[in-house]
């Protein structure tokens, strides 16, 4: 068994090195994983960036990566339904399970939760580019020997928008606009679409996504690098029921409580960046607009897996690029540049 890991890890703003760290003896209870894939997510990114996505500010070295799927090589004492020679997606997040919203039903919302390569918490939480990094058994989903851990690491993603859907309420035969045409965006419009939207428009201020997301089902795409006039224009001809606001941008939420209808929902899925905007208030009382929020992910994890494993989501259409792990700061900075990718996934 090898006593060595090589993981990419951050040290400060667009301070990304591949570190060869020696690794502890498993700890009992535990698995290791050796990495398959992993995808480059837009809070890896704000990390690389800034060395910290919303209010999580990096202060001592992070292993980044937590949409992660691997193969189990060792096993530290009982794992219930695990094996080595398991090929596993991983979840990210391991849920306390007895405070308050985790007996409530909403895990995502742990008051105890461990999650992977976040600055969430000191110390921090190592993620998962790592040649080999460890889980619990709970983390661990199989997948099926046809699904490839390309995929399979896409579940986290995918989980993001199931549960980004799931706040909306019943989305049946309404019409959704989404701001932002990066992954989650994209997957956000399947989801939509897989829960019965009717019309799913796609607004971005950068071409290449927007051509991006009409070639994968959008029904409209919209452009207001130059202004909302167009946005405008659809939304009175044909008014929205629902927003999804993606980007993580001041200027997103505005256009999305802007954009909706009377009485209709904004769920709010980017982390913006400070945490700190000014928001059109009086818009979201006097359209009686519901602001909702949406964090990450509780067991639509599993199902993510399912839908994947089934062919009824194919994430794989969103990659664009695959870089092994070894070159991970030359990927993220690829990942950075829209006009050259949507996706990028790490391979072992």
């Amino acid at each position: 068994m090898t006593s060595m890991a090589l993981a990419a890890t951050l040290f400060g703003p667009e301070d990304l090195r591949m570190v060869e760290r020696p690794l502890d003896p498993l700890a009992s209870g535990m698995v290791r994983i050796r990495f398959g894939a992993g995808g480059i997510c837009g809070s890896d990114m704000h990390y690389y960036r800034h060395a910290r996505t919303g209010d999580f500010v990096v202060t001592s070295p992070l292993v980044l990566g937590h949409e992660i799927a691997g193969e189990v090589v060792e096993i530290a004492g009982a794992a219930q339904g695990v094996t080595v020679g398991d090929r596993v997606a991983l979840n990210p997040s391991r849920w306390c399970g007895h405070c308050k919203p985790c007996r409530e039903g909403r895990p995502n919302l742990c008051e105890n939760i461990f999650f992977m390569g976040s600055a969430s918490k000191t110390p921090h939480m190592q993620g998962g580019f790592a040649s080999y990094f460890d889980a619990i058994p709970a983390q661990c989903v199989k997948i099926p020997d046809d699904v490839t851990y390309q995929a399979a690491a896409l579940a986290e993603p995918l989980a993001v928008c199931l549960h980004a859907v799931a706040r909306a309420g019943d989305v049946t035969g309404k019409r959704a606009v989404l701001f932002g045409a990066g992954p989650i965006g994209l997957l956000t419009m399947l989801a939509a679409q897989r829960a019965g939207i009717a019309e799913t428009t796609v607004v971005d201020i950068a071409a290449a996504p927007l051509a991006f997301a009409k070639r994968l089902g959008a029904n409209s795409v919209v452009d207001i690098s130059g202004g909302e006039e167009a946005l405008k224009a659809e939304a009175a001809a044909k008014p929205f029921d629902v927003a999804f606001e993606v980007s993580g941008t001041a200027a997103g939420l505005a256009s999305a409580i802007g954009a909706v209808r009377r009485g209709g929902v904004v769920v709010q899925v980017g982390n913006l960046p400070g945490g700190q905007i000014p928001v059109p208030a009086n818009a979201v009382m006097a359209k009686e607009i519901d602001l909702r929020g949406s964090f990450r992910f509780g067991n639509e994890f599993f199902t993510a897996v399912e839908l994947i494993a089934d062919g009824s989501v194919d994430v794989l259409s969103l990659v664009t690029a695959q870089r092994p792990l070894s070159v991970a700061p030359d990927a993220v900075r690829l990942a950075l540049d829209r006009s050259q990718s949507v996706k990028v996934v790490l391979t072992a």
